[in-house]
């Protein structure tokens, strides 16, 4: 126990965080994936505008 919580429990948070963390890669993949087959951007204007939104994304929505 670590600070009064379960193993469990912060196994359950650990997990959950590296499930978030690769779901964000594939929902990046699908994003340039749909963006590049539908002949909307290139590949290069897609990755860039994803890298982009990828990296600015947690300051945007962050709580503080």
């Amino acid at each position: 126990m670590l600070f009064g919580i379960p193993l469990t429990v912060w196994l359950l948070i650990v997990l959950a965080l590296i499930f978030d963390f690769l779901n964000g890669f594939h929902d990046s993949a699908n994003i340039v994936a749909t963006m590049i087959a539908t002949r909307a951007l290139s590949g290069r204007q897609a990755l860039t505008i994803t890298a982009v939104a990828e990296f600015i994304g947690p300051f945007l929505v962050s709580s503080q």
